[in-house]
């Protein structure tokens, strides 16, 4: 898509605090706009964190984005977007399978521009990037683990054997006494082998 006049952009702004103002990005993010020739609908986040993904504004920018109601979405940095490498790709990626550009005023990004759009593959190598690392750091740590003796895995659960056995010789089920005290049937008969082969 090129940045021909008469497209609708997404103007995001958003302060972090209820009593920041805004208006800095939206003087900078109009101007943009009417350069341009773009028609101008503003999102705005007031006291919301980048942290956070899920905003007002930006929810409901991203619904008019999937109605495909928006052609491009500017913002003046890529923080006011996200925070999170994770969640910047998440997404960029639905803009462009959805054909939507994205313009960063002070990061110089602009995928409305054939070397802007290298944007998008660059994310998605940093995304793989990171899943990567987080994979390895999880192996690592689990090895370590192991070979300090540390059990992994979810603890084992803790059988009452002779409340169960004198549940079992009142005549209760398996599941019964499974169920009673709280375990899972496979849990308890490992627990009492012998009075779950008597009951065979």
């Amino acid at each position: 898509m090129t940045a021909a006049a008469g497209r609708r952009a997404a103007l995001y702004l958003r302060v972090s605090t209820a009593g920041q103002d805004p208006e800095n990005q939206r003087l900078a993010l109009r101007s943009f706009a009417a350069a341009r020739g773009w028609a101008a609908i503003e999102f705005v986040d007031h006291g919301q964190s980048g942290a956070k993904e899920r905003r007002p504004a930006l929810d409901e920018l991203m619904k008019a984005v999937r109605a495909r109601q928006i052609d491009v979405v500017t913002v003046v940095k890529l923080d006011r977007l996200a925070r999170s490498v994770h969640h910047l790709v998440g997404l960029v990626r639905e803009f462009e399978v959805l054909g939507v550009d994205l313009v960063v005023l002070d990061q110089q990004i602009d995928t409305t521009t054939p070397s802007g759009k290298l944007l998008f593959h660059v994310l998605a190598s940093v995304a793989e990037f990171e899943r990567d690392l987080i994979r390895d750091r999880v192996l690592a740590g689990l090895k370590r683990a192991k070979a300090q003796g540390v059990r992994l895995g979810r603890p084992r659960a803790v059988v009452d054997v002779l409340r169960a056995r004198a549940m079992l010789a009142e005549g209760k089920s398996l599941r019964q006494v499974a169920k009673a005290l709280h375990v899972a049937l496979a849990t308890l008969a490992r627990a009492v082998p012998r009075a779950v082969k008597a009951r065979a």
